[in-house]
């Protein structure tokens, strides 16, 4: 089955009644979700944003979220983090969560082990694992 392509977010998000983002935060992609790619994605539309908090035009999202010009949003990353827009506490229309993906259970066993063995090879005079 062929696959719509889009040269752009914002004709991705007009096409779109829900717009995942997650990309890496460059110098390209700072604020690339802004009011363009909002009022494209228009008044039904939700975005969830799971990558960087940046990527996200902070004040225009409040804004199109406060004024009802986006139907919601998932967001667990911000872009002046640990600090959340006070305006989204408010809001029916905004799921926050943590941003935990590093914290699963097997994420986590595995970062116990590159400890632990840190740990032992610093105290054996051995080379580290890792050099973090």
């Amino acid at each position: 089955m062929p696959y719509n392509f889009y040269p752009n977010v914002c004709e991705l998000a007009s096409q779109s009644n829900i717009l995942v983002v997650c990309c890496s935060l460059t110098e390209q992609t700072h604020h690339m979700i802004n009011k363009d790619v909002m009022t494209a994605l228009g008044k039904d539309g939700i975005i969830v944003n799971i990558s960087r908090g940046p990527i996200i035009d902070k004040s225009k999202l409040v804004k199109f979220l406060v004024e009802g010009d986006l139907a919601g949003a998932g967001l667990d990353v911000f872009e002046k983090e640990p600090s959340v827009p006070k305006e989204l506490f408010g809001l029916d229309n905004v799921v926050i969560t943590p941003h935990r993906a590093a914290f699963t259970h097997e994420a986590f066993f595995k970062a116990l082990k590159i400890v632990m063995g840190n740990l032992e090879a610093f105290f054996l005079n051995k080379p580290m694992l890792s050099p973090v």
